[in-house]
């Protein structure tokens, strides 16, 4: 499986809620530099609730900017995440689709084709999890270990009081999909309310929002069940 395509087909089709730009616009400049917290501190918090974090439900909302002809696109549905390597996402708006993790099987399931393509993550395992749990569950010194990171700031949004961290990818081969990472952590959860991912050489950029966010709530293993309806045409792309 080529990283350059699939990993990042992968990291556009998923995710989850996004703000329009202008609205991150206003929320960026409302940030502060001035705060009481550390990025050792922080990174402290993100280790200890990793510790205790199984499981997440949230509504999600996923814009995509090109910024050549400013155009903007947005899709939301609902993402199911465990610790255990699975991870479920619907997307409904404004075309249904289905996005499967169980373990290094991945899943696209098109209804409206009745198609499903099916990967194996195998050695790309470690990257992609980069872009598909980024900020669920992930220590402070894992997220160390892979990026260098500066604290920017804390803000509000969605009523939550947040810290805005940035991150510098540091092995070569996120680089070449991805120039940098924001990434706003709710102070209460220690979990990720937005994200915004730019895309190297281009510019373009891709925010991430959720809400209604449940934590380490139960999510049934059939949730994560590669259950497609009869007739379903199964392609396994090639590089």
């Amino acid at each position: 499986m080529r990283v350059s395509g699939t990993v990042y087909k992968i990291s556009v089709l998923l995710c989850a809620m996004a703000a329009a730009a202008s609205f991150f616009s206003a929320i960026q400049a409302s940030a502060s530099p001035q705060t009481n917290w550390t990025l050792d501190n922080v990174l402290k918090q993100m280790d200890a609730q990793a510790a205790n974090f199984h499981s997440l439900t949230a509504d999600l909302e996923r814009t995509k900017v090109t910024v050549v002809v400013n155009d903007k696109s947005t899709e939301s549905g609902q993402i199911f995440v465990r610790m255990d390597d699975k991870m479920r996402i619907e997307l409904t708006q404004p075309d249904a689709r289905t996005i499967l993790r169980d373990g290094d099987n991945f899943y696209i399931y098109n209804p409206k084709i009745h198609r499903v393509e099916e990967y194996n993550l195998g050695k790309k395992k470690s990257v992609v999890d980069q872009f598909l749990l980024l900020g669920f569950g992930t220590s402070g010194s894992s997220l160390k270990e892979s990026y260098a990171i500066t604290l920017q700031g804390e803000n509000t949004l969605d009523n939550h009081k947040v810290l805005l961290l940035e991150l510098l990818p540091k092995t070569d081969e996120v680089r070449k999909q991805l120039s940098k990472i924001q990434l706003w952590l709710d102070e209460s959860t220690w979990l990720p309310v937005q994200q915004q991912f730019f895309e190297t050489g281009s510019g373009d950029y891709f925010i991430i929002r959720y809400r209604n966010i449940n934590r380490n709530v139960r999510i049934p293993d059939n949730e994560f069940k590669p259950h497609w309806p009869h007739g379903t045409t199964r392609v396994q792309p090639q590089a």
